[in-house]
């Protein structure tokens, strides 16, 4: 069922290709007006979820879909313009696919391991949403001086990218490893029983 969460978050993914446009076209000023109304009503349709007790599973899976769809292709067009600088844009990359891949993994081989944000990875997600809102003030506003504050900015939402990778990578290898071990302890039970 399309519950009003779930078509805010439709309608955020569909204003992603509007946003990348805009933003080629040399659009900024809407660009950031739709980047930020984007981002409103990732935290409306949260909360509206909470209030009215409608969280699905289809708004589970939709709205980190339209949260990383965002935040991957703002990376890369803003990279591309060349406001973000390239070696930010590959640790986001690096980040997420290290960790889809993974998750990936451990679906296939092992049981399904429950992935939540934890206080690290939403700061990253900030971060990283600041990034892209500074990037496109600098690019709407030339006459701003952001240049420290974009500096500042893309070192924090490094350090929070990596320690959050390394937080995921280390969590999926313990979740693996916890797995293999409740298997094999299993396996010798059930010998024992047939024995």
């Amino acid at each position: 069922m399309l519950t009003l969460p779930n078509f805010l978050t439709l309608l955020r993914i569909i204003a992603i290709p509007v946003f990348l446009i805009l933003v080629n076209d040399h659009h900024y000023a809407a660009g950031m007006v739709l980047f930020v109304a984007a981002g409103i009503t990732d935290t409306i349709d949260g909360v509206i979820a909470r209030l009215t007790d409608s969280k699905s599973a289809l708004g589970a899976t939709l709205d980190p879909l339209a949260d990383k769809l965002l935040l991957i292709s703002s990376f890369v067009v803003l990279t591309w313009v060349g406001v973000i600088p390239a070696w930010l844009m590959i640790l986001v990359l690096t980040r997420d696919v290290v960790i889809l891949t993974g998750y990936l993994a451990i679906y296939f081989v092992s049981t399904p391991m429950e992935l939540n944000p934890t206080p690290v990875s939403k700061l990253n997600t900030f971060l990283e949403m600041t990034v892209i809102g500074f990037a496109l003030l600098t690019l709407a506003r030339p006459d701003i001086p952001m240049a420290r504050v974009n500096l500042v900015t893309w070192y924090l939402t490094a350090a929070t990218i990596t320690i959050s990778g390394v937080h995921y990578v280390y969590s999926g290898l313990l979740w693996y490893q916890r797995q293999g071990t409740v298997s094999v302890t299993e396996a010798s039970k059930r010998g024992r029983e047939t024995a």
